[in-house]
């Protein structure tokens, strides 16, 4: 601990990484970081890099599964207002990494820009979202991306054009740093009109999506021209179950954990899936879930 002995009013210990995902399972995160700066969290990023500490990211924990003996090393969350901020101006939108991609994407709609309507009702962080380019029948996340003010896990900040950022399928180029902020370039369009298009694509997304008080994740990137989930249902698994992890009845791509779940149940339904769907459709399925090691 003595390299962040200095950080001290902002690291915590052994904090339990099932009070800070969506499937709330998981052992505790040996450390546990919320910055209230940029500088303050380039600072923590060297010397955590000087000591050779395991560093990751937590957004909204939407989509990751930590391990029932915890993790080692750092995990660090952006949650200070600083990093949640959200402005317009023109045809651009800016948002902090921390931010709610929910919150960003009324936030366009209701100011008259659009292109991120088609996002709505996908959890998470702006930051993970463009960090895994999120990808919806209507595009991807990466095509507004102007540019991405980001701090390097040896402490450097940098800022990168779309030009120097390279999008990919659900990926992008950009490694062993921590979105602080994201410019989006957007079209201008009448905000009323927006709105109601924005209302009609959550309604069905959330009909395809587990209850809101349940506790799920999203299992399966879609392979290219394929749905997983109808992969899922293809080979008899739509209802498929392991101790307390079953697939959700409104999509058996998403899994949801009753209260007598364990990591492993969940690790245990994985496997199944994939297996049977690669040995019966020759098709690999891709994780979307996040799974830490310890």
């Amino acid at each position: 601990m003595k390299e962040l002995e200095s950080f001290r009013e902002i690291v915590r210990t052994e904090v339990p990484l099932a009070l800070q995902t969506w499937l709330q399972l998981g052992g505790a995160a040996e450390y546990f970081a919320e910055p209230t700066s940029e500088e303050q969290l380039a600072s923590l990023l060297a010397a955590a890099t000087a000591a050779n500490y395991p560093i990751r990211v937590l957004g909204q924990g939407s989509n990751v599964l930590a391990p029932e003996e915890g993790v080692r090393g750092l995990v660090v969350r952006l949650t200070d207002p600083c990093f949640c901020n959200v402005t317009t101006e023109g045809d651009c939108l800016t948002a902090g990494g921390g931010t709610k991609l929910g919150r960003v994407v009324t936030t366009a709609a209701y100011s008259g820009l659009a292109g991120l309507e088609a996002f709505v009702g996908i959890p998470g962080s702006v930051g993970g979202a463009v960090y895994e380019n999120i990808t919806t029948t209507d595009g991807h996340l990466g095509q507004y991306v102007e540019s991405v003010h980001a701090v390097t896990f040896d402490g450097r900040i940098v800022d990168l054009t779309r030009d120097e950022i390279a999008f990919g399928y659900r990926s992008c180029s950009i490694e062993n740093a921590i979105i602080l902020s994201v410019r989006f370039r957007l079209e201008q369009e009448d905000a009323k009109e927006l709105s109601r298009r924005l209302q009609k694509i959550w309604i069905v997304r959330k009909k395809l999506q587990p209850m809101g008080y349940q506790n799920s994740g999203r299992l399966f990137k879609n392979p290219r021209g394929e749905n997983a989930a109808e992969l899922i249902e293809s080979v008899g698994l739509s209802r498929a179950r392991i101790g307390g992890a079953a697939l959700s009845a409104r999509n058996c791509n998403y899994v949801v954990v009753e209260p007598e779940c364990c990591v492993s149940d969940v690790l245990r339904l994985i496997d199944l899936i994939r297996n049977q769907v690669a040995e019966r459709l020759e098709v690999e399925l891709e994780l979307e879930l996040e799974i830490w090691k310890g």
